[in-house]
């Protein structure tokens, strides 16, 4: 992105140092816009792995942040195994639509997220970084927030212009300052989870996953390779289960042993869990809204945690900086509740299953479940309704009041496991390698504003020209093949000719158009930033304080510089 001026006025407050806060405020600070981060902890705390899975999708949005070490120091898996007992039932490897050279996922402790993370805030000015300072009362006027703190020299009050509670599934306080509940269940049984540090020769790429097996029968155990030799090993234990007598009568040993046999090993952390599912009723109030754990939290198995709050990051982030740049309307903010909500309550559903296949309720269910799994073992057939978990995808905002759906390119339905839909409006886009300065893949293109591709029989300066007085916000014009001398964009997005397709600055597909007229053109945009206008005028500008907008700022029509 090219350095953008600072934006003027009070900075944005976000609410909590962990991953989400820290990709929030960095991301914030790349659009120029000024960042209170605060964290009611003395300091970083460093321990256990905790999350673990990074998503290809999430490990970009790090990447665009210069933190890219994160998918360079992860270790890469690419194969997920499901057993019942001694048999494997199936296996399936993730399938990337396009052709990016970021791994699918890869597995990395948290601590050592922050750790990278901290380094790239560390390097940005623009990011105040605050810790012993815990948020108990939020107020909100027509200009902002004012956040009073609890902090090591008596209460604060620090004033932002809207904030982002990325406080996790603890931040009760702010929650409760928002007149926010947090409505949903926590399940009984107890996950005992280990980083043991061994050599196991084959499993060093792919995650396991066992139903009943012989050492922890009736329940399940989940391992996930990690970097230096290091494996996360999750066991289902009873509600009733105690570590510290495991730990004191040498079971806990015994346990390791029926995974890793005679080879030495060393415990790296250990923890015990309850899993929870819960959602707040809204993601928006005012001029705060709430991302990550804070929102909303599910059980971690398909790895939606961490990776759905950094989406709601991203999502949170352009649409704050559109608004306070004066390049959208303040309505943009609507859509974030809108959006994510959504696709936490997918999150929801999807992991909810998940866990009701896991920790049956009642006798029944246990015997419906093991009849199930024994009819897989010789019954292909079965193995498809066996949930050890889906994993985390990017939600598809086919349904967004941003998105102007396409009747000849309709959202087909959810895609097998491992796999990704088509190119469609409301789908992020898939990525791809380009010829263009400052940017090998498409992905690195998308995140500087709107980009809008124009294929054959479609004129880019003439395109161009119809946005130039429709948009104030960044948009770019680029003819497809200008980028694409190889073609593989044209053929991983199915791109047909006299096409405009309208790529928000998370990736996000706003619109394919086909034929597209003037009108079409601009409609499709403003209703991407939020406007509910479609009558040919331009997008307000004056919905956020301080707007900043630079005189290069707004249309271009050529290849990215």
């Amino acid at each position: 992105m090219r350095p953008l001026s600072p934006h003027g006025g009070d900075p944005v407050a976000v609410v909590g140092n962990g991953p989400v806060g820290q990709t929030t405020a960095l991301l914030l600070a790349r659009w120029g816009v000024p960042v209170l981060l605060l964290d009611q902890r003395p300091a970083r705390d460093a321990a256990g792995s905790r999350a673990i899975c990074q998503q290809r999708d999430v490990l970009d949005v790090w990447a665009s942040l210069g933190a890219g070490r994160i998918a360079e120091e992860g270790l890469t898996w690419t194969t997920a195994r499901t057993f019942y007992r001694e048999h494997e039932l199936f296996a399936w490897s993730f399938v990337d639509r396009g052709r990016s050279p970021l791994p699918p996922f890869v597995n990395i402790s948290q601590c050592r997220t922050e750790q990278v993370l901290d380094e790239r805030i560390a390097e940005q000015p623009l990011i105040d970084v605050r810790w012993s300072h815990e948020v108990t009362g939020i107020a909100q006027d027509d200009s902002g927030v004012t956040l009073t703190c609890a902090t090591d020299r008596g209460e604060v009050q620090l004033r932002a212009c809207y904030a982002v509670a990325c406080a996790g599934a603890r931040g009760h306080s702010v929650r409760r300052a928002l007149g926010l509940e947090f409505e949903g269940r926590s399940f009984e049984d107890r996950f005992l989870i280990c980083d043991i540090r061994a050599e196991l020769p084959g499993w060093e790429s792919e995650r396991r996953f066992y139903f009943d097996p012989a050492w922890n029968p009736d329940r399940q155990v989940l391992i996930h390779p990690c970097p230096d030799s290091t494996y996360r090993i999750d066991w289902q234990v009873p509600a009733d289960f105690d570590l510290a007598a495991e730990e004191a009568g040498g079971a806990l040993d015994a346990r390791i042993r029926m995974i890793v046999g005679d080879r030495p090993y060393e415990i790296v952390w250990r923890s015990v869990y309850r899993f929870h599912s819960r959602l707040v009723p809204r993601m928006r109030v005012g001029r705060v809204v709430l991302a990550g754990d804070c929102a909303h939290v599910v059980a971690p198995f398909g790895a939606r945690g961490l990776n759905s709050g950094v989406a709601d990051a991203e999502n949170a982030a352009w649409k704050l900086a559109f608004v306070l740049r004066g390049w959208a309307p303040e309505t943009l903010l609507d859509s974030y509740h809108t959006e994510r909500l959504a696709a936490a309550v997918e999150n929801i559903e999807v992991t909810s299953a998940t866990m009701r296949f896991l920790v049956p309720r009642g006798e029944a269910e246990w015997r419906a479940r093991r009849a199930l799994l024994d009819a897989a073992v010789a019954a292909p057939d079965e193995r498809s309704t066996v949930d050890s978990g889906r994993f985390a995808e990017p939600f598809w905002y086919v349904d967004s009041p941003l998105t102007t759906p396409s009747a000849t390119r309709p959202f087909p339905g959810r895609p097998p496991r491992g796999h990704a839909p088509p190119a469609v409006p409301g789908v992020l886009v898939p990525d791809a390698p380009v010829s263009a300065p400052g940017a090998s893949r498409l992905r690195e293109l998308v995140r500087d504003g709107f980009l809008v591709l124009t294929t054959e029989g479609v004129d880019p300066a003439a395109t161009a020209g119809a946005l130039e007085g429709a948009v104030s916000a960044p948009l770019r014009v680029v003819r497809l093949a200008d980028i694409d001398r190889a073609g593989t964009v044209a053929e991983v997005l199915d791109a047909r000719p006299r096409e405009a397709w309208v790529i928000r600055p998370d990736g996000h597909i706003a619109a394919v158009l086909s034929e597209p007229t003037p009108g079409d053109l601009g409609a499709a945009v403003r209703r991407a930033l939020g406007s509910a206008r479609h009558d040919g005028e331009n997008v307000p500008t004056s919905g956020g304080a301080g707007s900043s907008a630079r005189p290069s700022d707004g249309v271009i029509s050529e290849a990215p510089g």
